[in-house]
């Protein structure tokens, strides 16, 4: 269960679409949203970890899990479109969260590696808000997932840090193309999330003590702490947010 508290009434009955949502914050997400009452569809290409996730949360008539790998544009599209109709024919929320921040040296780096890499992190970016936009009836909240790494010069993942810089600019034009269909788009910008993934692949102990020497905040934030930016920015009460990066990281730009 997740620990956050605050319930936003206007979130009840909402249908929520997230991509990358088996683990790490995906899961977050999915999981609060879920407990604000919402009808939840989410797409990943882990089927083990997904139906996991089902199993715990176990609201069948509130979620539903798709297959899809988002490198393939027009089955991102497809899988979308699919979620809206499952959830009750549209969409009030998308958040494109997956990525994948796979460490690669500059000097290795070939254009088949980026051409993959930008698949990944920021075509579906793209894509994904195109297709959720046109399933969204009554307006809606676009929420796109940046990271602190690009503006933290943080080296060793070249095609990952401008993937992530370019969201910025995506969507602050985003907000702008889609604000007369009242849609806002904004991005959440996590810094160092303590997941999983992230403990098993990346952190040692000198980084561990590196983020917590370099944050203002002297704790490790977790997936909870950028969902809770992203129920908020789901919600009414950000009625009057759109184009903007909210970065939760402890302070440590």
């Amino acid at each position: 269960m997740s620990r956050l508290s605050t319930l936003h009434t206007s979130l009840r009955g909402k249908a929520v679409f997230v991509t990358g949502g088996a683990t790490g914050i995906g899961a977050s997400l999915v999981e609060n949203f879920v407990e604000q009452g919402c009808m939840v569809g989410f797409l990943d290409i882990d089927d083990d970890a997904a139906n996991a996730l089902k199993l715990r949360l176990n609201v069948r008539e509130r979620l539903r899990y798709f297959h899809c790998d988002i490198r393939d544009v027009a089955a991102l599209q497809d899988t979308i479109t699919r979620g809206a109709a499952s959830l009750g024919g549209y969409l009030d929320v998308y958040i494109g969260n997956a990525a994948n921040d796979v460490r690669h040296a500059f000097d290795e780096l070939t254009p088949e590696f980026w051409d993959n890499n930008q698949s990944v992190n920021l075509r579906p970016q793209v894509f994904g808000a195109q297709a959720a936009a046109r399933v969204m009836k009554n307006g809606g909240s676009i929420i796109t997932m940046g990271s602190v790494s690009w503006m933290r010069r943080r080296k060793g993942f070249v095609s990952y840090t401008t993937s992530k810089a370019a969201i910025h600019g995506l969507t602050r034009t985003l907000a702008q193309e889609l604000g007369e269909r009242n849609i806002r788009v904004n991005c959440i910008v996590p810094g160092a999330i303590k997941t999983d993934k992230q403990m098993a692949q990346v952190v040692t102990p000198q980084l561990e003590q590196d983020f917590l020497d370099n944050q203002a905040l002297k704790f490790r934030l977790d997936a909870d702490d950028v969902a809770a930016m992203a129920l908020f920015l789901a919600s009414d009460d950000a009625r009057g947010c759109s184009g903007q990066a909210f970065i939760v990281d402890g302070g440590i730009v």
